[in-house]
């Protein structure tokens, strides 16, 4: 919002909301290209807080913080056809941790960062490891 100076404002300003960062991993899927379009669909994207206390015991962190998104699910590579149906697949954003990384990165959008952590959990699902997704995405460096 711009003051009478042409400044900007930021006394009502807020963090995004875990709606606003929802709809930019919406929109995300949305831009898969085809083939992962299709497999993306089947998805569920939350967005919570923090990672729980059990999702944290369980990737051995105890800094909410480190965690800014989780696949949690059966990676495509890893299905048969003749698997019973499981329970649906979810892509988990951890919308503290992400405003707080992107805070600290002080130099990306706050959607260029949502995609990249969208992206890499839809890799995961997708059946690729994290080396697999270091390879191509030097994100981090």
């Amino acid at each position: 919002m711009k003051t009478p100076h042409g400044t900007t404002s930021w006394a009502d300003a807020t963090a995004p909301d875990a709606e606003e960062i929802a709809a930019l991993a919406e929109a995300v899927r949305a831009g898969l290209p085809s083939p992962f379009d299709a497999h993306a669909r089947s998805v569920l994207l939350r967005v919570e807080e923090y990672a729980s206390d059990d999702i944290l015991d369980e990737m051995g962190l105890e800094d909410p913080f480190q965690l800014t998104g989780l696949y949690d699910g059966t990676p495509l590579t890893q299905r048969l056809a003749t698997d019973p149906p499981q329970d649906p697949d979810i892509i988990w954003l951890f919308r503290r941790a992400i405003l707080d990384e992107w805070i600290a990165r002080g130099d990306v959008s706050l959607g260029d960062l949502v995609a990249n952590v969208v992206v890499h959990e839809f890799a995961h699902h997708f059946g690729w490891s994290d080396a697999d997704i270091a390879r191509i995405d030097r994100w981090w460096e």
